[in-house]
């Protein structure tokens, strides 16, 4: 949770050209949703919205300050441009201290596992449940030393004290398979290019080869008709 103070200004002008002002002004349109009231549209600064949200991480809980109330808000939605970076519009939840909460929450993967092995993510995310102000940010997986046929199922994950696992325990999220060989990648890409109907020249050397018989037989029939 950012312990930042976010002041919002009240929105009252709406649609496409008065969202580019607010762009333009390094500021960020936003809505809050929740606990039974309208929606409450705000401009909140872009600069400060940014890195709250860039320290929060997919689920940051902000204090926003709207008119001298201050309001919790769960970052549900980020629209951003894709080339500049900045945020274009946010979508909020309202969230009240001690409230749980349902999230989405990223799995990291740590370690190095056996030189054989192949570490392939699964699950990229699990779904739990969290104090609105102690949402975890991330969830590690270490796989040091994991051998080939390691599985890490969603029950195996170590969650922060207070979260709850709501995904299904039996969900594979890690598993660590035999890395293949560059012989084994080869002859998997021929098989598909081959099931796909691609067919590749012969390099000019082989081409030049495959052609020379061609052009002795040629040469002797000639020969033998004179």
């Amino acid at each position: 949770m950012s312990e930042d103070l976010i002041k919002a200004e009240a929105r009252t002008e709406f649609g496409k050209g008065a969202a580019r002002r607010i762009r333009r002004a390094d500021k960020v349109p936003a809505v809050i949703y929740g606990h039974g009231n309208d929606p409450i549209h705000v401009t909140l600064p872009g600069h400060d919205t940014l890195m709250a949200i860039k320290h929060g991480g997919a689920n940051a809980v902000l204090n926003i300050e709207i008119e001298g109330k201050v309001q919790l808000a769960l970052t549900k939605q980020v629209q951003a441009d894709p080339i500049k970076g900045f945020l274009e519009h946010i979508d909020f939840v309202a969230v009240k201290k001690g409230e749980k909460v349902t999230v989405e929450v990223p799995v990291h993967v740590v370690g190095e596992a056996a030189a054989d092995a192949l570490v392939v993510t699964e699950a990229n995310v699990v779904s739990v449940e969290a104090e609105a102000t102690h949402i975890p940010e991330a969830i590690e997986v270490s796989v040091e030393g994991a051998e080939v046929g390691t599985q890490i199922h969603a029950s195996d994950l170590t969650l922060p004290s207070g979260s709850t696992l709501l995904t299904d325990g039996e969900i594979l999220v890690v598993n660590v398979t035999h890395a293949p060989t560059a012989a084994e990648v080869e002859a998997e890409l021929a098989e598909a290019e081959a099931e796909a109907g691609i067919e590749h020249e012969a390099p000019a050397e082989e081409a030049a080869a495959e052609e020379a018989p061609a052009e002795e037989a040629a040469a002797e029939e000639s020969a033998d008709s004179e």
